[in-house]
């Protein structure tokens, strides 16, 4: 991909600079526009190396729902050009700190005033998606990004789908398997329809567990026996960390890792959950951070 980088995001007025990441079909870079005058990270994906369900319909996917969104929880992307040569590039705004994933294995389990602010930013923008009769469905710590000034980002829209729903209002239920399955809700996993917005709603307590606790809450080395684990409803805490979380935070992941449907915590419930009390998000340019 090298050549073309340079020849075709140069006409762009994109100066590339260093590889962000690497995969087998695509590549991150960041880059400087001259023409938004900031730093930019651009995705490309060589298509022709890509797998065809991809290609065919997570990629489009990506490409259709990304620009409709307008959240500053949600990545921006600026533009996306499709070459003739099957190379597709998408320059968004760029994430200096990295993702969550890194963030917290670097730092550990984070306190309490940090995760608030994340855990409500990112939260706020679930909610803007579902008000937009759209649904994630791959939400992971590798998939929230951290900009300059540690504001969360949601990123990677592959697996996104778009609501449908009856004449009755209900909406109707997916049955592709999506994301990750250490992230993925017990339904999921029994190969059960599902409704994407909870499934949401699973992978947004498995976020906050690991942000608090600094690690997976369930060992997905087998998925059988992870599920067994999951549906019998006794999530743990690590003795490391249980004694410093307080009980309205243990009280909302066991409300969003709830295997009973019925029971599953709502991004309303969510939203005005005790946790939350006295929480201003106004008040966070005051957190500080550590350097890394």
């Amino acid at each position: 991909m090298g050549d073309v980088w340079e020849k075709l995001l140069k006409e762009r007025g994109y100066k590339i600079q260093h590889t962000l990441g690497e995969g087998a079909y695509s590549k991150v870079k960041s880059a400087f526009s001259s023409r938004l005058g900031k730093d930019v990270a651009i995705k490309c994906i060589n298509s022709r190396l890509a797998p065809t369900d991809f290609v065919e319909k997570f990629l489009p996917r990506e490409l259709e729902t990304l620009p409709l969104l307008r959240h500053h929880n949600i990545v921006r992307v600026y533009e996306i050009l499709e070459a003739s040569d099957g190379l597709v590039y998408i320059v968004m705004e760029a994430a200096e700190n990295g993702d969550m994933l890194r963030f917290v294995q670097k730092r550990g389990a984070l306190p309490e005033p940090e995760l608030k602010r994340y855990f409500w930013q990112l939260c706020q923008a679930i909610k803007y998606c579902h008000s937009q009769n759209i649904c994630h469905r791959d939400l992971k710590c590798e998939n929230l990004l951290l900009d300059k000034d540690h504001k969360l980002l949601l990123t990677d829209f592959g697996f996104s789908k778009p609501m449908l729903f009856d004449t009755r209002g209900h909406v109707s239920l997916s049955q592709t398997f999506c994301g990750s399955a250490a992230y993925a809700a017990p339904e999921i996993i029994q190969g059960r329809p599902y409704d994407p917005r909870m499934h949401d709603m699973w992978s947004l307590g498995v976020i906050l567990y690991i942000m608090s606790c600094g690690h997976m809450p369930f060992d997905d080395s087998n998925v059988k026996k992870m599920l067994k684990v999951q549906l019998r409803n006794q999530l743990r805490f690590p003795s490391r960390v249980s004694d410093h979380l307080s009980d309205h935070l243990k009280n909302l992941i066991r409300s969003l890792i709830q295997p009973d449907l019925t029971k599953r915590a709502t991004m309303e419930k969510v939203m005005s959950h005790p946790f939350f009390d006295g929480y201003h998000p106004s008040a966070e340019a005051s957190i500080t951070f550590q350097t890394l």
